[in-house]
């Protein structure tokens, strides 16, 4: 892929108005290789020729553009269900226009991937709701062939066969599948490993992030994210399972933690073991 090794270790990373400062950040790690997150509050004016010249100064393999939107809200899974991603109505016409030019930028950086969060598919196929979505997936699909690029959802939140039926259901060979382990213990969903096997064909990235289950009291709640190697997540196992799939594109860190000393050192860490992992 793009003149990377096979499992070649890469970083999720936000993008910010300086284009090359975070390039640089990012490359402290040791990486060149990486998913851009564009902000629902970046504006994007410019954004295509500010990037294009950091990426080719800094010589980094951008692999997949992902979108946030304005109003998104993780705290637990009832308020995921109501404002993340595509899902909710009230905001759903502004972040496909958003996802729309999100790609339209990629297209311009020569990224072949835009992701998402989709929000949470209705698990009911009879529901209006879920036909609707269906649409829009089919729509963003469109265009990102458009501009020579898969649609990419990301794995969590919801089982890996109601995924893969929709995946179906939509009937586009350009939607495709980010798998994240974590997302799939933190909102309770499915053993990782298990959901990748059943979803294998249609990932073409990943993300190596680390979590634990919810508390059973708290049904509504979301698992807590943490260091990689140190959660529910087995490694090892979903390591030897991308293998045992065919999948040979980068494993891209994630680790959402604020504090940004603590998360350094996580993603140190989290190299150090896919790098122990992977034989590198």
């Amino acid at each position: 892929m793009l003149g990377l090794e096979d499992l070649e270790i890469g970083l999720i990373f936000w993008a910010e108005e300086d284009a090359v400062k975070t390039l640089r950040k990012v490359k402290a790690f040791g990486v060149r290789t990486g998913q851009i997150g564009f902000p629902g509050d970046l504006s994007l004016e410019g954004a295509a020729e500010r990037w294009d010249d950091a990426l080719t100064t800094e010589n980094f393999i951008p692999v997949t553009a992902v979108c946030s939107y304005v109003g998104e809200d993780y705290a637990d899974i009832p308020t995921v269900a109501r404002t993340v991603g595509l899902i909710p109505m009230a905001t759903r016409k502004e972040r496909v226009a958003r996802t729309k030019a999100v790609s339209a930028v990629a297209k311009q950086l020569g990224i072949d991937s835009v992701g998402c969060h989709i929000g949470v598919i209705p698990p009911e196929h009879s529901d209006a709701l879920y036909a609707d979505i269906v649409g829009v997936a089919r729509e963003l699909c469109d265009v990102c062939k458009a501009n020579g690029q898969s649609f990419t959802l990301e794995t969590g939140q919801e089982p890996a066969k109601p995924l893969l039926q929709f995946i179906e259901d939509v009937g586009r060979p350009n939607l495709k599948i980010n798998f994240d382990p974590a997302n799939m213990i933190l909102y309770g969903t499915g053993d990782p490993v298990e959901a990748l096997g059943v979803l294998g064909k249609h990932v073409i990235s990943v993300h190596c992030k680390d979590g634990n289950w919810p508390a059973r009291e708290k049904p509504e709640a979301l698992g807590e994210e943490v260091r990689l190697g140190t959660g529910a997540v087995d490694f090892p196992a979903f390591i030897s399972k991308l293998k045992e799939v065919g999948y040979t594109g980068p494993l891209i860190i994630e680790r959402e933690e604020p504090d940004q000393e603590k998360r350094t050192a996580d993603v140190h860490h989290a190299i150090a073991l896919l790098k122990q992992l992977t034989g590198r």
